[in-house]
């Protein structure tokens, strides 16, 4: 449920452009990464499988939330109600933005996933203690650099282009991927916390072996 309200959450705050000093963003940027640092819990407690399953129902729930918002969009306003162009700044995304936000998520979730679960695979030393921890740090940073980087090398390009001048997108993208790997870096230590906790209370610990990681086999738990 929290990672689907995060990518709601994320599509109504993208619209928003932020300063922060000389950087230009989105306002998705406070939440988005937490979908990300969900997605290395999933894979680091239950496995790929069941994050897999999890990325696509928080796909099929924003899809349900877009296209609601752009039907409640296309509906005619009230004569006396003054709020239709805010309404449709926030729910009436274009096509081509809406298809690129859906695609950039998959891919970076899912190599996102991947990442998570192939790097734990190969830990198969049973780590625990300090040096565990290590482990699923240096895991978490690595798959949300290449998640995120994967996100915005789709993203930008396809939702934007000839809207931002090419010379000032590599920027853009480089910046979102930094703020967002460093987000993920800031707030390692609760993702720890978490992760124990939920270990510790379900009792389970999956290394995926002899797994296919098809993005298709949904129900293949």
């Amino acid at each position: 449920m929290l990672f689907s309200m995060c990518l709601i959450a994320a599509n109504l705050l993208e619209v928003k452009q932020i300063q922060l000093g000389p950087l230009s963003l989105t306002a998705g940027l406070i939440v988005f990464p937490v979908s990300y640092i969900i997605n290395d819990c999933m894979v680091e407690v239950y496995g790929y499988q069941r994050a897999r399953l999890v990325i696509w129902l928080g796909f099929v729930m924003n899809f349900l939330f877009v296209l609601f918002g752009f039907l409640a969009d296309l509906l005619p306003a009230a004569p006396y109600w003054q709020g239709e162009e805010g309404f449709h700044a926030i729910f009436g995304l274009a096509p081509r933005i809406a298809a690129a936000s859906f695609l950039a998520f998959l891919v970076g979730s899912f190599l996102n996933a991947y990442v998570m679960s192939v790097m734990k695979a190969a830990e198969r030393t049973k780590a625990n203690g300090r040096h565990a921890t290590a482990h699923f740090s240096w895991r978490a940073i690595a798959s949300t650099l290449v998640g995120e980087t994967a996100d915005s090398l789709l993203f930008f390009p396809l939702a934007l282009g000839g809207v931002v001048p090419w010379d000032v997108m590599p920027f853009l993208m480089i910046n979102q991927v930094v703020l967002k790997t460093l987000y993920e870096i800031v707030i390692l230590p609760l993702t720890i916390r978490v992760v124990r906790a939920l270990k510790k209370w379900e009792h389970i610990d999956v290394v995926d072996t002899d797994i296919s990681y098809s993005p298709w086999k949904v129900f293949e738990l």
